[in-house]
């Protein structure tokens, strides 16, 4: 199952590498929606520092919502996810094929925001261990969330509006859970930060049991 979850994921990479889109498109957008905040709260460094955090995790959200239509957009391109679901691959591992691949784009794309937030908010790491982990949790959350409700979205003809409707609600946690723990790691709160890391561990095995159930039947819905 997981070898063929690793050919889907390729297939998904392989295409956003020769497209440029999270590198070329979706990194950009992500560092100007850090830079419109800057602007919205009138460049004030303290105000700006406080709120890194959820900034970080809004422009995750935003950007992360195109790879997850992106995603999916190209399956139901041509045929493609009939073609899909006819290549003898069980949908577990389609279902885990979409996350892996999510989930590495979804790393480039934190990789350029981190960059631009220590350079832009004038924010330092005291807890890398509790930083990582959160990114990485937050990371994995944002990806089973996005494929299960990517797929449930995929065959409605109004899905470019219908899926942050559907998604950013169940994203909410994933967001304040890693806003806070995001906050203890970088010295602005002295709440207990693994708490919430613990959250987005439960959020990530809450939703990759059901997209292990029901991935199937969106599929044929879709």
């Amino acid at each position: 199952m997981f070898h063929d979850a690793f050919l889907v994921a390729r297939k998904d990479l392989i295409i956003e590498r020769r497209a440029h889109v999270v590198l070329g498109q979706v990194s950009p957008l992500g560092l100007l929606i850090l830079v419109v905040f800057g602007f919205a709260f009138d460049a004030n460094v303290e105000l700006l520092r406080l709120g890194s955090a959820g900034l970080f995790w809004v422009a995750v959200l935003f950007t992360g919502l195109l790879l997850v239509q992106r995603t999916f957009d190209v399956e139901t391109e041509d045929g493609n996810l009939d073609a899909l679901r006819l290549s003898g691959f069980v949908p577990q591992s389609i279902f885990f094929g979409k996350v892996i691949g999510l989930i590495v784009q979804l790393f480039l794309l934190e990789f350029a925001l981190i960059i631009g937030l220590f350079v832009l908010f004038d924010v330092a790491v005291v807890d890398w261990l509790l930083f990582l982990s959160a990114t990485i949790l937050g990371t994995f959350a944002f990806s089973v969330c996005g494929a299960l409700f990517g797929a449930l979205a995929s065959g409605i003809r109004l899905r470019s509006t219908l899926l942050p409707l559907l998604l950013i609600p169940v994203l909410a946690p994933v967001l304040l859970a890693g806003t806070r723990a995001h906050e203890v790691a970088l010295g602005l709160s002295s709440a207990p930060g693994w708490n919430w890391t613990g959250l987005l561990l439960v959020i990530t095995a809450v939703y990759t049991s059901l997209g292990l159930v029901s991935f199937g039947p969106l599929l044929e819905d879709g």
